[in-house]
């Protein structure tokens, strides 16, 4: 008998929720896609790179071009300066990036914090990595962390935190302030943080501040977003991981031998996207 990694796992809510909701002809608020199309010109554009004949392997780190067209920006939106060969990394989707900095950092007997309600690809992950999640709830209605009980959760084998901002499923963001505490917390107890940041420009009220803004956290910090959220192309399922140097390079030590690589079509057709609407995310 097979002695199972996962034993509190079985198959994930979303999939379940969508085939119900597609079964029953309902509304789908289980998962996070849009119901209208994707831009014309990103659609026409992997059309325009396939039939190119752009179908081979990218570099494991991704188009340079992609990354330079994420660097740009990520200064244009942040005001943020990172480096396209040392500091972004195109990935399969956020979650293969989480997975993969959760394994990177993440030891046996580290403990890693995250707060409920979370996205369920995070507790598995750590539990892959030999750690093990001390989850914080995030109580109604503001949903932001209780900085008591996080600190009472703190000790010598935190590694790291897990944030989701803007939430899911929530809507909070995490203000300056939060971030600038969340620093001095990171400082004084030595852990990392990965930042869950796929719905940045999905922002009704105020806006949406990262952890790459925040100087005490930017050289903790992974920081993760995703194309398909942006673009509503989650079907394409490519995003980006942001981390100083010294973190991507750990980041791609995994990522190297879990994807390799993200769809080489797709890349080329976000960079023509992204190179000729600049602004897109702030149209919407």
């Amino acid at each position: 008998m097979i002695e199972t990694k996962l034993p509190k796992v079985g198959t994930t809510i979303f999939t379940k929720m969508s085939a119900l909701a597609q079964a029953c002809g309902a509304l789908n608020l289980s998962q996070g896609f849009p119901d209208f199309e994707a831009p014309l010109a990103l659609r026409e554009a992997l059309g325009r790179q396939a039939m190119a004949g752009h179908n081979q392997y990218a570099p494991m780190a991704g188009l340079l071009r992609l990354r330079e067209a994420v660097a740009a920006s990520v200064a244009l939106h942040r005001g943020v300066i990172v480096d396209p060969e040392t500091e972004i990394t195109i990935v399969p989707g956020a979650t293969e990036g989480i997975f993969c900095t959760v394994q990177a950092l993440v030891r046996a007997g580290d403990e890693v914090i995250l707060f409920d309600p979370a996205y369920d690809s995070y507790e598995p992950a750590v539990d892959l990595a030999g750690g093990r999640a001390i989850r914080l709830p995030l109580t109604a209605p503001e949903f932001q962390i209780d900085w008591d009980r996080f600190e009472d959760a703190l000790s010598d084998k935190t590694r790291l935190v897990m944030i989701n901002s803007p939430h899911n499923p929530c809507g909070t963001n995490l203000e300056s302030d939060a971030l600038r505490r969340l620093a001095e917390f990171a400082e004084r107890y030595d852990f990392y943080v990965c930042s869950d940041e796929v719905y940045e420009h999905l922002v009704y009220e105020g806006s949406h501040r990262s952890v790459l803004q925040e100087l005490g956290l930017r050289e903790r910090s992974v920081a993760h977003f995703s194309f398909g959220k942006t673009f509503s192309v989650t079907g394409w399922k490519t995003g980006y991981c942001i981390a100083p140097p010294a973190l991507t390079a750990e980041l791609r030590k995994v990522h190297q031998y879990v994807a390799f690589v993200a769809v080489t079509p797709v890349q080329h057709a976000l960079a023509d996207f992204m190179e000729a609407e600049p602004n897109y995310a702030f149209q919407l």
